[in-house]
């Protein structure tokens, strides 16, 4: 089973930090976003939490509470966290469960040497934890911007 647009998340149990345990029911009732990124404390992807982080107002003013997933321990998402003042919680997926699902997992090369890595992919879920929108491929300039604008759009809908 994976994650398909117009469908029902898939069954999954993920932990967070703050203790939070995270599935489809616990986020039912407000819209979600899921965004997968490869790694914490990495130039982009800090830039990309600190996105959602300076928008996180806005983002709960259209009753959307965002998740970072990536597949750093807890231990090093609440440090990340703790030093970039992010106001939402982060996801360990380090056993893959959950990059599978979304099929976030795809081959990269870097200094010419592949290896199979985090596509930083988004994911807006809506009220009853129907997938609305996904994004792949996602470069970090405007896209927090454009994950905003699709999140508020669905909480008018």
């Amino acid at each position: 089973m994976s994650v398909t647009l117009d469908q029902p998340l898939p069954a999954f149990e993920a932990q967070a930090t703050s203790g939070l345990a995270v599935s489809p029911e616990s986020l039912r009732g407000r819209q979600a976003v899921l965004y997968f990124y490869p790694k914490d404390n990495t130039p982009g992807c800090t830039t990309q939490g600190q996105g959602f982080r300076d928008l996180h107002e806005q983002f709960q003013a259209a009753d959307t509470q965002i998740l970072g997933i990536s597949r750093d321990s807890l231990r090093t998402h609440e440090n990340f966290r703790a030093k970039q003042g992010f106001p939402f919680e982060l996801i360990s997926d380090k056993d893959e469960t959950l990059c599978n699902l979304f099929e976030v997992l795809q081959p990269k090369k870097l200094y010419g040497k592949e290896y199979i890595g985090v596509d930083r992919s988004t994911f807006l879920i809506d009220r009853d934890g129907v997938v609305r929108q996904i994004w792949r491929g996602v470069k970090v300039p405007g896209h927090v911007a454009e994950v905003l604008a699709a999140a508020q759009a669905l909480n008018q809908a």
